[in-house]
């Protein structure tokens, strides 16, 4: 006999937890299927350890940064196993958090693998459980690509399981994932080649960014190769090597890092059982309100293909407990204008469309402004990083659409600013506040004339 619950989340990471948490408030009986740890991929593989490596790799610029400021100080290696064991200890206290905030919320915990029986039950094993929704938020896991030799390579995962520090890197994709751990590894003193597919890194992001981005890593000392499609990895004498479509060779590493993607865990949850059909790519389709074609069954999270980003699948897990359990039925996630920061060295954020993107959707009633500088931390160190900002904005009213940005403290003045984006701010009110000096974010309230004007391109 089956034990019977108001809902059940399938999947313990961001968008799981919080639709768990939101609907054990609102007083309802709730199940969290996780078969790993609590936290998901953000908790022990993603967000989290990344940016404690990433302050590290901070505070490793930082320090050759020093001797500029008359601060005598020299870097004279890392301690990669005490920076991975506090890393660790982190990660694990955050996962006991969790642990005993379900318990406390009354949750039951199941550990283990869920698989649809039908559109209102879910097997754990041999147990089988019931509920009148059932969420599914299981997440994504890296792409390794079906080439020969792949294997020789690791994703992010193993990456996170490295007990030492790898000299010679080579990253495969120049996306999030590949552009932060390249970042990282640099800082700490490896030596890194990143290949990309595309004819820029970020390639989702704006232009303009991608191009500064890849001035900074070049800067930095990262070697990089755009339109290198992988072929195969191979393992000689001198170590890895990536061999390319075309006949290029690229060799001598002591590790290969695959940054080409994820997908969506959902080719075992035996989703047709409850008439799911998922997408050739794996993704779940949902609607605005995160419903799969089955009623009672959602998709929230990277499983459903929109935005795969931890605080947008928090977001739309809230609203989705709000809408079932609160009698909010028309709350929902809005999906335009959300902000998002990929932690390279220095950061990059965005928030609204990119430039391309604009000219599509308004046509040429466009003004841009744009400005590059060498922000003023760097103003009497040996060398420094380029910071380069733009402000989209359309129609008479000059109402911003987009916002991008690479430098030094971009990923905390985002925030703030997205706000004003998301309220529907013009270029007017952005004038009209007043800037706080001497910082990098004054320069987005000082912008004067466009670089390109309504009708122009």
């Amino acid at each position: 006999m089956s034990q019977h619950f108001d809902l059940i989340a399938i999947g313990g990471g961001s968008g799981g937890l919080a639709i768990a948490e939101k609907a054990a408030q609102l007083g309802k009986r709730i199940a969290l299927i996780e078969r790993s740890k609590l936290g998901g991929t953000c908790v022990n593989a993603g967000c989290v350890p990344k940016k404690v490596m990433w302050y590290a790799a901070h505070l490793a610029s930082a320090v050759a940064e020093a001797p500029g400021y008359g601060i005598l100080a020299d870097l004279a290696g890392v301690d990669w196993s005490r920076l991975v064991e506090g890393r660790n200890r982190y990660v694990a206290a955050i996962n006991a958090y969790w642990e005993g905030y379900v318990e406390r919320l009354g949750i039951a915990h199941l550990k283990g693998t869920a698989r649809l029986v039908d559109a209102r039950t879910v097997a754990v094993g041999d147990e089988l459980y019931s509920a009148e929704h059932l969420v599914i938020a299981t997440g994504s896991r890296p792409i390794v690509p079906r080439l020969p030799g792949a294997e020789l390579g690791i994703t992010s995962d193993g990456f996170f399981a490295l007990a030492e520090q790898p000299k010679r890197v080579a990253i495969i994709g120049g996306g999030y994932i590949g552009v932060e751990l390249a970042g990282v590894l640099r800082a700490l003193g490896s030596e890194v080649t990143v290949v990309a597919l595309e004819d820029r890194l970020l390639w989702l992001f704006d232009p303009l960014v991608s191009q500064v981005l890849a001035e900074n890593m070049r800067t930095s000392g990262i070697e990089i190769h755009l339109e290198f499609e992988v072929a195969a990895l191979e393992r000689d004498e001198q170590g890895i090597a990536l061999i390319a479509r075309d006949g290029q060779r690229l060799g001598g590493f002591d590790q290969a890092i695959w940054a080409v993607g994820r997908a969506p865990n959902s080719r075992e949850l035996g989703l047709k059982a409850a008439g799911i059909e998922v997408a050739p790519n794996g993704v779940i389709p949902t609607d605005e309100y995160q419903n799969t074609q089955v009623p009672g069954i959602y998709a929230i999270g990277d499983v459903a293909g929109r935005e795969p980003l931890t605080p947008v699948a928090i977001a739309a897990g809230r609203r989705l407990a709000e809408r079932l359990f609160n009698n909010k039925p028309e709350v929902r996630l809005d999906y335009d204008n959300i902000p998002t920061v990929v932690f390279a060295h220095p950061p990059v954020g965005k928030v609204g469309l990119t430039e391309p993107q604009a000219h599509e959707r308004y046509g040429d009633t466009l003004s841009i402004y744009e400005t590059q500088f060498t922000p003023m931390r760097y103003a009497i160190s040996a060398h420094g990083y380029r910071t380069a900002m733009k402000l989209i904005c359309a129609g008479p009213e000059e109402r911003v659409v987009g916002i991008h940005l690479i430098g030094d403290g971009v990923d905390e003045m985002l925030q703030g600013f997205a706000v004003a984006v998301k309220m529907g701010a013009t270029k007017s009110d952005l004038d009209n506040t007043v800037a706080i000096h001497p910082c990098s974010a004054e320069e987005l309230v000082t912008l004067k004339e466009p670089v390109r004007r309504p009708g122009t391109r």
